[in-house]
């Protein structure tokens, strides 16, 4: 921090009349934590940072070893539209630090900042734009749908002011948004948030789930990024769309490729596939998540790639001449109920270590998947994703990848986290089970 961002911070909350200050970060499960400071201790944060209990947030210390400082981010300073006016109120991402101020290994900026210093070393930036899907609800007790909508379809109905007030809140918090439009599934929708470098889309992602929630409760209806809220309807999907930059050069375009694509985005790719199912732990977290990655749901079940095809895990969007800057994959398993600083750091991961070790990609699936006979699919060595949160935890913890990105203690927490999320489902008796077995057994 400078100087000259510090006084940036004090100006904009002396002309904007803020005097409470939120200070953000997130547990390693991408849950948002906070707690308020006056405008008077911002200066004293900048300098110092604000201590806290570690031991009480999801993975981040054991009771031995609980003090952490939580130091503002100057440049994520903005105020926040929907409080009032008068006597109002900005927020700061924060990164976490320990007292003698190394950075603590399970904070999930630092997770990724450490991947895209990484990428920095070879020369690349990191650029993505994920598409997070919700639903809106009456309320959170049921899943009573707004309307009865489809994919692009103009609801005359409260949604769409729900997503216009969502668009200018965003745009408020110097949040770009390319589009917003209704999806597949009745009360379904999606904000599309305009690519950038992946920290300030992490961030951006984050505040992204928290609008789109403040503005469904202030209008008395509730939002909800579970994955698969509704049996019979589209899971709610996160597709990242992911590139890698030298410079000004899109390093993923090559214009002699059929698909357009350089050796490096072909490396990328492998990789991403190469570690698709230990990846998955991170990408699709929750015993929900699974729920979701079905097939005849629009969601990936198997490990392949294609340019046109929806059903892949990984797909090519169409290069369209002059446009190379856009050329990019599109990573479409994880869901919006992911840690967005974990997922960026272990897909950008996944991708350089197919790059550094050349791994080949395999052809490429234009078929649709989910037609193909179980024979077709075996000749053709198809794999898939996990289909349970423990298919997912065992391929994950032997994973000498995500150890890697995550460091020790976040990795081995996660994993303790989970664990204890799956033998609490297991545990449950669901009212399916109620009603299927107990009249007959």
């Amino acid at each position: 921090m400078t100087s000259e961002s510090a006084s940036y911070v004090l100006s904009a909350c002396r002309e904007n009349g803020v005097k409470f200050v939120r200070l953000w970060f997130t547990d390693i499960v991408g849950a948002l934590k906070s707690f308020a400071i006056t405008v008077e201790e911002v200066e004293k944060a900048l300098d110092e940072g604000m201590g806290f209990d570690g031991s009480s947030i999801e993975g981040f210390a054991r009771i031995d070893e609980s003090d952490m400082l939580a130091v503002p981010d100057p440049a994520t300073f903005q105020i926040i539209p929907w409080r009032p006016k008068e006597q109002g109120v900005a927020r700061m991402f924060c990164d976490i630090i320990h007292p003698d101020g190394r950075p603590f290994e399970g904070d999930p900026r630092n997770v990724l900042r450490r991947q895209l210093q990484r990428a920095a070393a070879l020369g690349y930036t990191f650029y993505v734009s994920p598409e997070l899907e919700y639903f809106y609800f009456k309320d959170s007790a049921g899943t009573v749908p707004l309307d009865r909508g489809g994919y692009f379809d103009q609801v005359a109905d409260a949604a769409s002011d729900l997503r216009r007030e969502t668009v200018l809140a965003l745009e408020a918090m110097g949040i770009e948004v390319e589009y917003s439009h209704h999806e597949v599934a009745p009360s379904q929708h999606e904000i599309a948030l305009r690519y950038t470098d992946a920290m300030t889309m992490a961030d951006n992602a984050m505040t992204y789930r928290l609008v789109v929630k403040e503005i469904a409760l202030a209008n008395g209806v509730y939002a909800t990024f579970m994955p698969k809220p509704v049996a019979d309807q589209n899971g709610s999907g996160m597709h990242v769309h992911q590139s890698l930059f030298k410079g000004e050069r899109n390093a993923f375009f090559d214009e002699t490729n059929p698909y357009h694509l350089s050796a490096i985005a072909q490396g990328y790719i492998a990789g991403l596939m190469e570690h698709s199912r230990e990846l998955t732990l991170v990408t699709n977290q929750w015993v929900n998540s699974y729920k979701r990655l079905l097939p005849g749901f629009e969601a990936p079940v198997y490990i392949t790639w294609a340019r046109r095809n929806r059903s892949d895990l990984i797909r090519i969007p169409d290069y369209k001449p002059g446009r190379e800057m856009h050329t990019r994959i599109e990573y479409r398993s994880p869901d919006p109920a992911c840690n967005p600083y974990f997922a960026f750091a272990v897909m950008l991961a996944a991708g350089l270590d197919g790059i550094e070790r050349e791994i080949p990609l395999p052809q490429p699936v234009e078929e649709n998947v989910f037609e193909m006979s179980p024979a077709d699919r075996e000749a053709r060595k198809l794999k898939q994703l996990p289909g349970s949160l423990i298919e997912a935890i065992e391929a994950a913890e032997h994973s000498q990848l995500l150890r890697s990105v995550l460091g020790d203690h976040t990795f081995e927490s996660l994993i303790a986290n989970k664990r204890i999320e799956w033998d609490r489902y297991r545990r449950h008796i669901s009212d399916f089970e109620l009603a299927e077995y107990l009249p007959i057994l």
